[in-house]
């Protein structure tokens, strides 16, 4: 063959091989964030990562709600109010977190396994779903507790706050 029909599959080649080393590394990059739960994961700690210490949580918890009685410029009153439902509910929302964990590490192994085991991951993604509805009820219903102590304005405000997936926003934008 002459020079000029080998330049040409040549550059394909080469071309082909780039594209598949690119579509290689893109794929195990979202292998490793799929294990990770999301990009959040390589970040930072997000909300499902690694096992919570009960000390941990409350200092967590009354860290937020210092923010959101500064920003809500909330009343003794409501503080009592508000303090033992969001309390509460993150006390109950830890052993279902812990379980939510728990289906997650076994799905990735079922997922990883010599062979897939279709109705154990659906078996498992039918509970996923029942405990994510429970924990979304039971945030629900601090929430609507919470919002029950507040003014009409301090709602409002707080409404405007919560981010795109509820994240609290506070005064320095998202985060």
């Amino acid at each position: 063959m002459s020079d000029t029909m080998q330049h040409p599959r040549r550059r394909f080649f080469r071309r082909a091989a780039i594209a598949a080393m690119i579509a290689g590394l893109a794929g195990g990059i979202g292998i490793k964030a799929f294990a990770h739960g999301g990009p959040e994961g390589w970040h930072h700690r997000g909300y499902m990562e690694g096992p919570i210490d009960p000390a941990q949580m409350e200092a967590r918890v009354n860290r937020m709600l210092g923010h959101l009685y500064v920003e809500l410029d909330a009343s003794e009153a409501q503080k009592q109010k508000i303090d033992p439902i969001v309390k509460g509910a993150a006390k109950d929302l830890i052993p279902l977190r812990q379980k939510m964990r728990d289906i997650r590490r076994q799905q990735r192994e079922l997922f990883a396994g010599e062979t897939v085991d279709r109705a154990a991951i659906e078996k498992l993604s039918a509970e996923r779903t029942k405990l994510s509805e429970q924990m979304s009820r039971r945030f629900t219903t601090a929430l609507v507790d919470v919002a029950e102590a507040l003014t009409p304005a301090q709602r409002k405000q707080l409404a405007e706050r919560f981010g795109h997936f509820g994240g609290w926003r506070g005064r320095h934008g998202p985060g």
